[in-house]
């Protein structure tokens, strides 16, 4: 007899949706949980960031009307605001964790590993081990460290996100998402960031030239870019923290934080006993979401996959995964997902990328529209803003890319267009609220549609 029928090791987005689906079907459901309820995303990650980045979002769009009616700038009281984000952040972990025990979810705090494929042991709060029919494992990745000498003088983003006080000189080592977003973040605060890339080109999972157009709007605003040098030592002086290049050449700051990547979180869980095949890169799973072990799934950022590690793709896979256990026998397929650069400006792409479609010109069409030359009045005084559409050769949108004002929530319009396969009659067919900027969005693209 199994004291539930499913457990879920963790409690984020991976693990509580698809909980939930099968907690009001009548099974019983219980979720892991080793550090605070609900998970990355609400308490560490999306929510925490966005708490914190739309005040810099409104002041950058402002910025588009000084001289034009707005004189002065709000001024950022960074104290105040990340006060709000630790009383926000807290409210939603507090709500979630309420609506789970109304939905009949248990809640076992402690650090959870499998003894075998239905055994798992508990090691904290809730000391003892449970048994269940499936076990699912959501337990997420962690920030990666640089491992030079000195590196654990590098914070995490986390880290950051929890300052209590904005440091004068801050450095980012890698120029992926977060240290792009952050560094746009400390320039509005008057701080001159450091970014340095072992690389030659930042954030390469985007439209080129909108990266190009970011970085320079980013020079401005006081954003220094140290590309093809390596990080080889830091520590501590009398002054601050002395970063040290392989070059030799050394920068000192206040503080660095380290934002080369993720690490899946598969250690110490019992996988290699088992015999769930796991590495640094994640869980390998099926089409199925099943491990090696078939009653031993996976979801969410800790499963190796080529989809982006994103809440909604984890949000998706724990839907999936509930309904699979309920008795779909279809296997997982993605549809077009959107992903979002939280930059000023903000960069979100959908579908197949712009650089692969102007790489094979034969089988797709790009078309590009300067939104905000056009039409500056729809796209909120921001002149950088951009649409770039993908058309396959039957002239169906199979990927966008936008910059500028409301990005990420024109990505989402493409990813319905593309998802639904709408064509330009369908489009034409509906009315839209007037003057915005998806109005404008969808003006431009239902000409080029078939």
């Amino acid at each position: 007899m199994y004291d539930y029928d499913v457990v879920f090791l963790g409690s984020g987005h991976a693990a509580w949706h698809g909980a939930t689906i099968l907690a009001r079907a009548g099974k019983r459901v219980a979720m892991v949980e080793a550090n605070a309820v609900a998970g990355t995303c609400v308490n560490w990650g999306c929510n925490a960031k966005i708490l914190i980045d739309t005040p810099f979002e409104l002041m950058d769009g402002l910025e588009n009307y000084v001289g034009h009616g707005v004189e002065a700038l709000p001024r950022m009281d960074w104290e105040s605001l990340v006060a709000y984000k630790r009383k926000s952040v807290r409210a939603v972990r507090e709500s979630l964790e309420a609506t789970f025990v109304q939905e009949g979810i248990e809640v076992l705090h402690g650090r959870g590993h499998l003894l075998d494929e239905h055994v798992v042991a508990i090691e904290g709060r809730q000391a003892g081990t449970v048994c269940a029919e499936y076990v699912v494992i959501c337990t997420g990745c962690r920030p990666a460290r640089c491992d030079v000498p000195g590196g654990v003088l590098l914070h995490d983003s986390r880290d950051f996100m929890d300052l209590s006080v904005f440091p004068r000189r801050v450095a980012f080592i890698g120029a992926g998402l977060i240290s792009m977003e952050f560094a746009c973040i400390a320039a509005k605060l008057g701080v001159r960031p450091l970014v340095v890339e072992k690389g030659d080109r930042i954030l390469p999972g985007y439209p080129r030239d909108y990266v190009e157009c970011l970085v320079k709007k980013m020079n401005r605003d006081g954003v220094n870019f140290l590309l093809g040098e390596q990080l080889a030592s830091v520590e501590r002086t009398k002054f601050g923290i002395r970063l040290t290049m392989e070059s030799g050449d050394d920068y000192e700051v206040d503080y660095a934080v380290c934002a080369m990547g993720r690490v899946a979180n598969v250690e110490d869980l019992g996988l290699e006993r088992l015999g769930v095949a796991c590495d640094e890169r994640g869980i390998e799973v099926d089409d199925f979401m099943r491990t090696t072990v078939p009653n031993v799934l996976a979801t969410g950022d800790c499963v190796r996959k080529s989809e982006g590690r994103l809440t909604p793709t984890a949000e998706f896979e724990s839907v999936y995964v509930a309904r699979q256990i309920l008795g779909s026998q279809e296997p997982l397929r993605y549809p077009a997902i959107p992903n979002v650069a939280y930059t000023l400006p903000r960069i979100a792409q959908c579908g197949v990328t712009v650089d692969d479609a102007l790489a094979r010109p034969d089988d797709y069409r790009v078309e590009r529209v300067p939104f905000g030359k056009n039409l500056t009045f729809m796209a909120k005084g921001d002149l950088l803003s951009d649409f770039t559409f993908v058309l396959d050769k039957d002239g169906c949108l199979v990927g966008c890319a936008v910059m500028g004002a409301d990005a990420e929530d024109l990505i989402n319009v493409a990813a319905l267009v593309m998802n639904q396969c709408l064509g330009r009659a369908q489009l034409e067919d509906m009315v839209f609220a007037f003057p915005t900027t998806s109005y404008g969005f969808i003006s431009a693209l239902a000409p080029l549609l078939a």
